[in-house]
């Protein structure tokens, strides 16, 4: 698994969410190999997903942490300012900004990730396919286009909360695992206790 992260090879890999597609993040071309795989427009971001909240630091040194600390690790994807367009191969059309999650894992994932540090990951289904919760919900072409698959047995299968903190104020993009109504409590929560 490592291996072939390292030699920019996708893999799929079982989340805290759905099973994963996952690349090596800081090479462009093991980028393009997974959206190809997975049938991805160019235009579409991809999340940075990393090990820990301090592996982010390193990457994103710029990031403001304020928001990150509230709902990380978990079932989030975070939309964050990136100002030093880092990671430009992820951001699609919006190189001001990049996602980044940081899941709250154990098993294998959590192994690999904390050996290579972060990855490029999505979902492991076609665009607008359902969310993998098993192994066997991963399409067979993008099973058999990885070059390693961990099967982590049944997943929740409700995709990462996707929360928007470009803005003045957050914003859900998208609700998925945690409801909008619990990420608002936590921001509030947060605010209140600072």
């Amino acid at each position: 698994m490592i291996e072939a992260l390292r030699a920019g090879l996708p893999v799929v890999l079982p989340f805290d969410t759905v099973y994963g597609l996952a690349a090596e993040p800081h090479d462009e071309a093991s980028t393009r190999r997974l959206y190809e795989l997975k049938g991805r427009a160019a235009e579409q971001p991809t999340a940075l997903v990393a090990a820990s909240v301090e592996r982010l630091r390193v990457l994103l040194p710029e990031l403001d942490m304020t928001p990150v600390w509230h709902l990380l690790p978990g079932p989030f994807t975070l939309v964050v300012a990136n100002p030093a367009h880092r990671f430009a191969w992820l951001t699609g059309a919006t190189p001001d900004a990049l996602g980044i999650r940081v899941p709250d894992l154990t098993g294998p994932t959590r192994a690999v990730l904390d050996v290579v540090g972060a990855v490029v990951a999505t979902s492991a289904n076609r665009p607008g396919g359902p969310d993998p919760r098993r192994l066997d919900d991963v399409p067979e072409e993008i099973r058999a286009g990885a070059a390693a698959v961990v099967d982590g047995g049944e997943l929740p299968g409700a995709p990462s909360t996707v929360v928007d903190f470009t803005g003045p104020e957050p914003r859900i993009l998208r609700e998925g695992a945690v409801s909008t109504a619990e990420v608002l409590r936590r921001l509030d929560s947060a605010v209140r206790s600072s």
